[in-house]
């Protein structure tokens, strides 16, 4: 392990005014989205559908590092150039998703651990002479009645210190992803107690497994009511929550954090990344930015539908919402943003 070498790749991700695009949905879950939208679901049509991110002109303007999925990071554009290659090219740095998805765990109903310890050694080992820099694993916690349990979020923390160490082993920085999902009918009070329980509990243990904290990004959820609560908090209480979430429980050396955007659309979640910057930016001690999936992604691919004819637009649609983050890392997002974007795509509906 190079620590040095880590740090420096951490800082790169974080570097500037810029954020982190994940493109590391699986099979089952690309296939959903297609479906949805009446799209073949095939290799080639996820295939088609990623060469179009990659290639998106501009791209590395709004985004340092691009996270894949074991699929993507073997495809090739149709004329048969490698897409981690093309990111590379751009200055984007490949990152890939290691875990295998989650399954229930036994004895816990409603609860689940995250699979995909077993061989990643030499799946790490694989990725990094692929030319892959950084890794993500993913935890979900669900707020119910009873859930999260104390010994879900506790082995949960140490699955995540495990494969963090084993990453920084093999020379890739980890991206810590404990995610406290949206669904539910919780106040965003709770969502702040749950998360600092959460947040508590990884550190602990990523301490305890020696992962070196300067050489890692964590991406967490923000602090929000549950969907189905009947108060949806305003962007300045939700800010002021995260943030001092983050503030009481994210270590000052950890270089970045870089939020997911957990099924929030688009716009609410660059305003809310926004008004953290315009309230806390001389406050706090990382880099705070986004590592978003559909609040990037989703216009592009309603738009684009599997047609070819339509790959120009959607191309720009993605610029647009990866360029709006950017500006909401900077504090600098407004309205108008997508007031502009709205009339200048008017005329191909």
């Amino acid at each position: 392990m190079n620590i040095s070498e880590l740090k420096t790749i951490a800082g790169n991700l974080m570097a500037g005014d810029k954020g982190l695009l994940a493109m590391d949905e699986s099979t089952a879950t690309c296939n959903k989205r297609f479906e949805e939208l009446g799209i073949p679901q095939t290799e080639e049509y996820r295939r088609k559908y990623r060469e179009l991110i990659v290639t998106t002109p501009r791209l590395e303007e709004c985004i340092n590092g691009a996270i894949l999925f074991d699929e993507t990071i073997r495809q090739t554009t149709a004329d048969g150039v490698r897409f981690i290659d093309i990111l590379k090219e751009k200055g984007i740095i490949p990152g890939i998703k290691v875990d295998e998805g989650t399954i229930p765990m036994a004895g816990f109903p409603g609860e689940k651990l995250t699979e995909g310890l077993d061989g990643l050694s030499k799946r790490l080992a694989e990725y990094y002479k692929m030319g892959a820099r950084f890794a993500k694993w993913c935890a979900v916690f669900t707020i119910g009645a009873n859930t999260p349990s104390s010994t879900c979020i506790k082995a949960n923390a140490y699955l995540l210190a495990r494969y963090a160490a084993l990453c920084q082993e093999a020379g890739l920085v980890p991206i810590v992803e404990p995610e406290v999902i949206m669904d539910g009918d919780h106040s965003l009070e709770l969502c702040g107690e749950v998360t600092t329980e959460v947040l508590h509990a990884v550190f602990n243990a990523l301490y305890q497994h020696k992962v070196d904290l300067g050489g890692m990004i964590l991406k967490p959820n923000m602090i929000l009511p549950g969907t189905q609560n009947s108060y949806q908090s305003n962007t300045e209480e939700i800010a002021t929550a995260t943030v001092n979430c983050f503030m009481r429980c994210v270590p000052a050396s950890v270089p970045g954090v870089a939020f997911l955007s957990g099924g929030q659309p688009g716009v609410l979640a660059s305003e809310r990344l926004n008004m953290m910057h315009k309230k806390f930016d001389e406050a706090m001690p990382w880099a705070l930015t986004f590592s978003f999936s559909r609040a990037i992604q989703q216009p592009a691919l309603e738009y684009w539908r599997g047609k070819d004819e339509n790959i120009e637009v959607a191309q720009q649609m993605l610029f647009h919402r990866a360029a709006c983050n950017k500006a909401a890392r900077r504090g600098d997002y407004t309205v108008e943003m997508e007031k502009a974007s709205e009339k200048e795509w008017a005329h191909f509906d």
